[in-house]
């Protein structure tokens, strides 16, 4: 597991590195929790009703919407379920188009399958020959992130139909809408009846704010659903995430306003790199990858010395000298931005 330099308690500064909501969370939420009873903390939490309203805010019936402790569960619960070692012995095959969360690869290898990776193009352009290429008999998982981290960039819809379209019996696509909020509500969602063997990740940790309260879910229909619920704890989901998350969804206008700033202090960040002469990738998501050339660890290193925190991704496949900058609230971003510009000015 990577070790995200230090433990957030020991951060004193803006947190630009974990594409966090720099918002925190909606007021309603903090509300929604003082509010809890005793006898509602120390009794196991229901589930019906955070079931239904997370589901109704997909667009599907309760029985296609599984609740996991933060995606993370629900990426490792789809790995147990379909990387378990043939009856043949064979090691099954997980394909991971990089650059990727790095969650993907781990949860491949402690469950025992093989990861194939599939190198990025230049242009960090969905490779969906090379990733079709790449499928055996032997392939159970697929994982597209839709945005993709760290890239930002998205693949089409069409193009996890045809890889979907492509699996040997047993297989499914996985694709992991962590930044789905951002990117105009584009979703696989309403495409899986079409394409049965897909199940969508969502997460509330980014949009919504709630990354310290670990929700996510699994969607898909129930036949694909159903094999993986027993990978998932049975009340793995705290009473605290369950009712924050009811209280998140009715404040619609709280996640409109953060998008809405989300847009533009990726707009400032593009105007940024334009005058700076610094490459970049236009963005679905609610960060920014950007070229800051072989000193990208001493740039980071150095904002990070000012109060900025900023991720270094240059050793990514294909990220060579790239930084990623969360993009939250403006006066954050702005913050950031003077900072990066300043470490820039000393590096060059």
């Amino acid at each position: 597991m990577p070790d995200y330099d230090k433990p957030p308690e020991l951060y004193d500064g803006l947190r630009l590195h974990q594409n966090e909501n720099t918002a925190g969370c909606s007021p309603r939420v903090i509300e929604a929790l003082a509010s809890l009873r005793p006898d509602q903390i120390s009794t196991y939490p229901p589930y019906s009703r955070v079931v239904e309203k997370c589901a109704s805010h997909f667009g599907v019936p309760s029985s296609r919407l599984a609740l996991t402790n933060g995606l993370d569960e629900g990426i490792m619960a789809a790995a147990i379920t379909f990387l378990k070692r043939a009856d043949d012995g064979g090691i099954p095959e997980a394909i991971v188009p990089q650059p990727a969360f790095e969650i993907f690869e781990f949860d491949t290898a402690v469950v025992g399958g093989r990861t194939v990776r599939v190198s990025p193009r230049p242009d960090f352009r969905f490779p969906l020959p090379e990733v079709i290429s790449a499928i055996t008999g032997r392939t159970r998982l697929v994982f597209v992130t839709n945005p993709n981290n760290p890239t930002g960039t998205s693949a089409d819809i069409e193009d996890v139909t045809q890889i979907a379209r492509r699996l040997p019996p047993g297989g499914i696509v996985f694709v992991d809408e962590a930044y789905a909020d951002f990117a105009g509500g584009r979703s696989f969602i309403p495409h899986l009846d079409g394409t049965r063997n897909v199940v969508v990740g969502r997460t509330f940790a980014k949009a919504f704010g709630l990354a310290g309260l670990r929700l996510g879910a699994l969607v898909g229909v129930p036949e694909v659903l159903d094999t993986i619920r027993p990978a998932i704890g049975v009340y793995s989901v705290n009473v605290a995430a369950a009712v924050a998350v009811e209280a998140a969804l009715e404040d619609r206008a709280f996640i409109r306003d953060y998008v809405r700033q989300v847009d533009e202090s990726k707009a400032l960040v593009y105007a940024a790199c334009d005058r700076l002469g610094l490459q970049y990738w236009p963005s679905d998501a609610n960060f920014v990858l950007l070229r800051v050339g072989p000193a990208a660890p001493r740039i980071v290193a150095e904002a990070a010395a000012k109060g900025i925190y900023l991720r270094d991704r240059s050793n990514e496949p294909g990220c060579a000298g790239c930084i990623r900058i969360t993009t939250g609230i403006v006066e954050h971003t702005r913050r950031g931005l003077a900072v990066l510009e300043e470490v820039l000015c000393v590096a060059r």
